[in-house]
């Protein structure tokens, strides 16, 4: 018993217990899908009983390795080697643990798993259990094997052996869950028996390896996995925090086959002699379609309105000329009616009403508005929308919080902030190619349109929804024409063209090529 004394077998002990435990997942895979035969009422009898008999038998077997590999006396030479009953033992045991080493990181590297086909059917009690016994039979050997390369005492081991057993028959469905959710410890610990293998082979060899550098290796190992599986648990956690909304957005639009990546992502390149699958992906007009569908109850009215500098609207206080000339080249169905600025709002009016008053009467009737519907600019999209659905067609005025009318909305609104720009009769498209890689935009221009159009990411922002709100935060002033901001991050280059008043009316946008760009023009074919 001198051997109580011994720190190292106290490592041992504890590490082969480790091991042993993570060993036998195999046998509880086994044992479950055996035991899955009987009936319910069955099943855990015949797993405890499968599990003791098998207990017996394993300590039976170590017994006799142990008794085994303390034959030292040489057999045969070969060379300078002389092998022994011990070292052959050893020979074989450190080959099987590699061959069987190998094959589970194969199974498990290669995705397979162990499992059923076919009908489930209910067999015979005692004939569940005579298989339970002879599968652990079998699985057994490397635990057994493993318990005689890691430690040099018989007892050691054997407390070891009944240690996990008692722990796999009192928890052997957390066991597997465990495994499931965790399949880099299963890894790990098969890196483990390769590793134990390799040293009964030189141990049998005549190259003994002292236990001390495979605890430590170990040890070091099991450190290394617990940072791990922290690290990954802080990950999930963090994703966690994030909305469901936001979560489920970008794994549907990386589905679609979004082509925008950081810079600094490196392309992935098919390996010599094998042929990368062909996807059939949806076109940049499809993807920036539901794109919009996704993001659009995240945005604000501001992004979609048009705003009270664009609003075309009528003044009660203009002459019968001016409000013909308006209703006639304005090619819009409903006009809000001010008097003399657009926050004293007095209705709503559909411009055929409209002109049918000022044609026979010279001005516009009280009779022909309706009562305007205003909203506040904190409303949701999704409430907005129920809105314009009660509004029958009619626009809807958007306030701030001292009552200012700051735009309007109008169900093409909506529509535009999922398909895309539809520019009237008298608009000019917000976004105009001007060579390659090249754009003339607009101030105005929506922010989420403009990330669609580039295939970029990294403009939108709370603070502001056009692209002239995006300047005037980064430049923290109103540009002059010429001027250049130059963002690297997304690949983009702004020239300020023309400013009017306090507006930045248009901008040169230029894509400038980043490192996948330049990769793409170098292995592209000539």
């Amino acid at each position: 018993m001198e051997w109580i004394y011994d720190p190292t077998a106290w490592v041992g002990l504890a590490t082969l217990v480790i091991l042993e435990i993570v060993l036998g997942i195999d046998n509880l895979i086994f044992i479950a899908i055996l035991a899955d035969k009987l009936p319910p009422r069955l099943r855990d009898r015949a797993r405890v009983i499968g599990l003791s008999l098998a207990l017996v038998m394993r300590l039976g077997l170590l017994t006799v390795m142990s008794w085994l590999v303390t034959l030292t006396r040489p057999l045969f030479s070969l060379g300078p080697l002389t092998f022994a009953g011990r070292d052959l033992i050893l020979l074989v045991g450190g080959l099987f643990l590699l061959f069987k080493a190998t094959m589970e990181l194969h199974e498990r590297l290669e995705g397979k798993t162990h499992g059923t086909d076919g009908p489930k059917a209910y067999a015979g009690f005692w004939v569940v259990v005579t298989q339970i016994v002879i599968l652990d039979a079998v699985f057994s050997l490397d635990a057994v094997i493993t318990a005689v390369g890691m430690v040099e005492h018989l007892p050691v081991m054997m407390i070891a052996v009944v240690i996990a057993m008692g722990v796999m028959l009192a928890a052997s469905k957390p066991l597997t869950r465990f495994v499931n959710a965790h399949p880099t410890v299963v890894v790990l610990c098969l890196a483990f028996l390769l590793m134990i293998g390799f040293s009964l082979v030189a141990e049998g060899l005549g190259f003994y390896v002292p236990k001390g550098y495979l605890y430590a290796a170990i040890g070091f190992s099991i450190m290394i996995e617990a940072f791990n599986q922290i690290a990954r648990r802080n990950f999930l956690k963090e994703q966690g925090s994030r909305p469901m909304r936001e979560r489920t957005a970008e794994a549907i639009l990386s589905l679609l086959g979004s082509k925008r990546k950081d810079a600094d992502e490196p392309a992935p390149e098919p390996e010599e002699g094998t042929r990368m699958p062909e996807r059939e992906g949806f076109a940049v007009q499809e993807r920036n379609m539901v794109s919009g569908v996704l993001t659009l109850v995240d945005r604000s009215v501001r992004s979609i309105m048009t705003p009270r500098t664009d609003v075309s609207w009528i003044n009660l206080e203009d002459d019968k000329d001016t409000i013909l000339r308006l209703l006639k080249t304005v090619p819009h169905s409903f006009f809000p009616v001010c008097r003399g600025t657009v926050d004293e709002v007095a209705g709503v009016g559909r411009a055929r009403d409209l002109l049918a008053d000022v044609l026979t009467t010279g001005g516009i009737r009280r009779e022909s508005l309706r009562q305007p519907i205003i909203v506040h600019e904190s409303i949701g999209i999704l409430a907005l929308m129920d809105t314009l659905r009660r509004s029958r067609g009619q626009l809807v005025m958007v306030t701030d919080e001292f009552g200012n009318i700051e735009g309007l909305v109008t169900p093409i609104d909506v529509f535009e902030a999922i398909a895309g720009e539809f520019p009237d009769e008298d608009e000019m498209p917000e976004i105009m190619p001007d060579g390659e890689r090249r754009w003339r935009v607009s101030g105005a221009a929506d922010l989420h349109h403009l990330e669609q159009t580039l295939e970029v990411e990294g403009l939108v922002d709370e603070a502001y929804s056009t692209l002239a709100g995006y300047l005037l935060a980064k430049f923290d002033h109103l540009p002059d024409p010429g001027q250049v901001l130059e963002e690297p991050g997304i690949g983009l280059r702004f020239t300020v063209q023309e400013v009017v008043g306090r507006r930045i009316v248009s901008v040169l946008v230029e894509r400038r090529p980043t490192a996948l760009d330049l990769l793409a023009d170098e292995t592209e074919p000539a």
